[in-house]
């Protein structure tokens, strides 16, 4: 219990369950995504891709589209307003897919070539279509493989390319166990509910944008740095946000528009189709990875090396760093990791809920699971013993970990312990039967970010930041902390977010949102209630306090920060179709103290589930001959849907973070790593064969069929 400000006494709000405070708008249709914002004389643009992988345009037909009704003009690299890709914004330097309309050189299939305007978006996608391109096309080249001769070493966002202590060869020959394996995962993609969608426009020599994205201060300063504007000039709302996973920062449709809306002097939105998204939103690459472990006969690691290749285009360098989760979980006395990227003619992947971790976490739980197999020891003993003091490359301590913690409440809840060993036993008719488990973990770390908090007039409080809600409950969290913070009731806090006017703040991703936020906000609140304690009233205009974190943060205890979690998995397999079902799940995470745990146990199960979708059926596959891809959409594109997902559950262990002033760590995206792991890790206890490429399809299956 805590006192308000007047003496009257409230329940805390941080760790109870909380309906989302927007929630009622959502449902009613009074919330308004970027795309259905209403705009005086609104103009509409559709973009024209590529049909061609490489190559130049040679000229494009536009005297015909120009005479088609409605259209107002169609911007391409002959008359297209100019722009500056020359700088280092947030996340480093701009994928140049970005700067649309710029030169005529076309590097992959569904690069930007023009942008048609009309009156209405029937009539800008009519005379899109109509448009005819003709290019000059060169052979391209997309075959990702696991040996590419132009394959190089390159540090992540996560850390250096590659890390390496002690004699990897030695202590492998020394080993009494060795498993040397490589694993493989596919390009996927994450495709939003909510489409990428912009409207620019001018006012009084502002410019303004509504966009769907995850941070509004970035794509500000990223606009703002494209077309040499003050950046006091750019101002960017991004109130909801239907999702974003890694994909909604700054994309061609939002620079197309800024264009558009120069040269016509009117607002003009552009959103980008289904398809369009296949191309130009980004995805995760395919990993290719080998991962060599070595052990005592009880066990314990004395070598591990993780290797991950992934694949960037030719413009832009991305690279997938799957070999940065083995630089967390284990040690040994040799420890080498190494992450490479190859350049070929593809679109540039990005962020992907959990980069790295996702595809690295298959491999090298997968791996785990291969040595315990060998050792004759239960997975779950195999990962506790092998336990780190500290990081085992950083060699840092850890702020918490809670893993062995999340294995033993998840093992008890499973029923692990009434597991037989022994794959290829249970069978329920044409099923076989098995369950599998994996360690999960995820960076928790924390931006500077600026809050302000006003007490009104009236008794209430309103809490501005930049931030972004893309539909995790960032809002509703943020409230729950607010109303801590200012010992006062959740209904008397009124938060605001997505407006780049409200000040520098974290980007929603890399799970660090809420954890930024929630302190900068907890700064603000508590100053301005030590305000209110000294003052003798609110003036009309009411009190504001505004905080910044960036000396906090600064000051704080270098160590290493992550959430951690434990995933189990049941599976069916039919030995006579080849299909994989996934009976049940449970994930048991310490992801530092839950704010909300309504919308927390919703992400961890989101993640969860689509962790089934990545272990079973996503996989974009390129045509050699084309560069496209297959199916690009989300008919051609499978994930998994209502009657793929069983009884999904998550839960969470005490883990508060000692140095977080709410002792928040993270939780957007832990629940998708290692979900892969313990459902291929599961198949193979039901049918005694391993599967070291996802998805499990149903062919593959068969082809390697039961164990024998």
């Amino acid at each position: 219990m805590t006192t308000t400000t007047t003496g009257t006494r409230v329940t805390k709000a941080v760790g109870t369950a909380h309906a989302r405070v927007e929630g009622r708008d959502k449902v009613t249709g009074a919330a308004r995504y970027a795309g259905e914002v209403p705009f005086a004389g609104l103009a509409y643009g559709w973009m024209v891709l590529s049909t061609i992988t490489r190559g130049r345009v040679r000229s494009m037909e536009t005297g015909a589209v120009l005479e088609m009704p409605g259209v107002l003009t169609v911007l391409h690299h002959g008359n297209a307003p100019r722009v500056d890709i020359d700088y280092v914004g947030m996340l480093g330097v701009p994928d140049p897919t970005v700067a649309v309309f710029q030169h005529d050189r076309v590097p992959h299939a569904g690069w930007p070539v023009a942008l048609v305007v009309a009156e209405t978006s029937e009539q800008a996608r009519e005379a899109a279509e109509a448009l005819v391109v003709h290019y000059e096309e060169e052979p391209h080249d997309v075959t990702f493989a696991g040996e590419h001769p132009d394959a190089y070493t390159m540090p992540g966002p996560g850390g250096p390319a590659v890390t390496g202590k002690g004699d990897l060869e030695a202590e492998l020959a020394a080993s009494a166990v060795v498993v040397d394996a490589e694993y493989s995962t596919p390009e996927e993609h994450h495709n939003s509910m909510e489409p990428h969608a912009a409207t620019a426009l001018w006012d009084g020599g502002r410019l303004e944008v509504v966009d769907s994205n995850q941070g509004t201060v970035w794509v500000a300063n990223e606009l703002a740095n494209l077309f040499s504007l003050d950046p006091a000039s750019v101002r960017v709302r991004s109130e909801h946000v239907g999702g974003g996973f890694g994909s909604k920062g700054l994309r061609a449709h939002q620079v197309a528009a800024v264009m558009a809306a120069t040269v016509l002097s009117r607002p003009v939105r552009v959103v980008m189709t289904r398809r369009q998204l296949f191309s130009l939103a980004g995805h995760r690459s395919p990993t290719t990875q080998r991962v060599r472990l070595g052990a005592d006969a009880g066990g314990r690691l004395r070598a591990l090396e993780h290797s991950c290749l992934s694949r960037t285009s030719t413009v832009y360098e991305f690279i997938e760093s799957g070999a940065g989760v083995a630089r967390v979980m284990y040690d040994a006395p040799a420890h080498h990791t190494a992450n490479r990227v190859v350049r070929l003619d593809v679109p540039s992947p990005t962020y992907m809920r959990a980069p790295g971790e996702a595809p690295g976490s298959f491999a090298l739980e997968s791996a785990l699971d291969e040595l315990a197999e060998k050792c004759g020891i239960d997975p779950i003993e195999l990962r506790v013993r092998n336990e780190p003091e500290r990081g085992p490359v950083s060699g840092l301590p850890f702020s918490t970990r809670s893993l062995p913690a999340c294995f033993r409440e998840g093992a008890r809840r499973f029923g692990w312990a009434d597991r037989d060993p022994r794959p290829g036993l249970r069978r329920e008719g044409r099923w076989l039967l098995g369950t599998g488990t994996a360690a999960a973990s995820f960076g928790a770390g924390a931006m500077p970010s600026t809050a302000a908090a006003t007490a009104e007039a009236d008794g209430t409080f309103t809490v501005r930041i930049s931030a972004a809600d893309i539909g995790t409950g960032a809002r509703t969290a943020l409230t729950l902390v607010a109303a801590d913070a200012l010992q006062v009731p959740t209904d008397r806090v009124r938060v605001r977010i997505g407006d780049s006017d409200f000040g520098p703040a974290m980007i929603a991703g890399g799970s660090m949102g809420t954890r930024s936020w929630a302190w900068a906000v907890t700064a603000a609140a508590e100053e301005l209630r030590e305000r209110l304690a000294l003052s003798d009233g609110i003036p009309p205009e009411g009190i504001t306090v505004r905080s910044d974190t960036t000396e906090a943060l600064g000051a704080l205890a270098q160590t290493e920060r992550h959430s951690f979690g434990a995933q189990f998995a049941e599976v069916a397999v039919d030995v006579t179709t080849g299909e994989v079902r996934v009976r049940r799940m449970l994930g048991i995470f310490a992801a530092g103290r839950i704010v909300n745990p309504l919308t927390a146990r919703g992400q961890f199960t989101g993640g969860m589930i689509w962790g089934i979708s990545m272990a079973l059926h996503e996989e974009a596959v390129r045509d050699r001959n084309t560069g496209a891809l297959y199916g690009a959409d989300l008919a051609g594109y499978h994930v998994a849907t209502n009657a793929d997902v069983p009884l999904v559950e998550a839960d969470w262990v005490d883990d508060p973070d000692p140095d977080d002033p709410v002792g928040i760590k993270g939780i957007g995206e832990i629940g998708i790593v290692g979900a892969a792991a313990a459902i291929a890790n599961a198949v193979w206890h039901a049918t005694g064969v391993r599967h070291r490429s996802l998805p499990i399809r149903p062919d593959r299956v068969l082809t390697a069929g039961p164990h024998a």
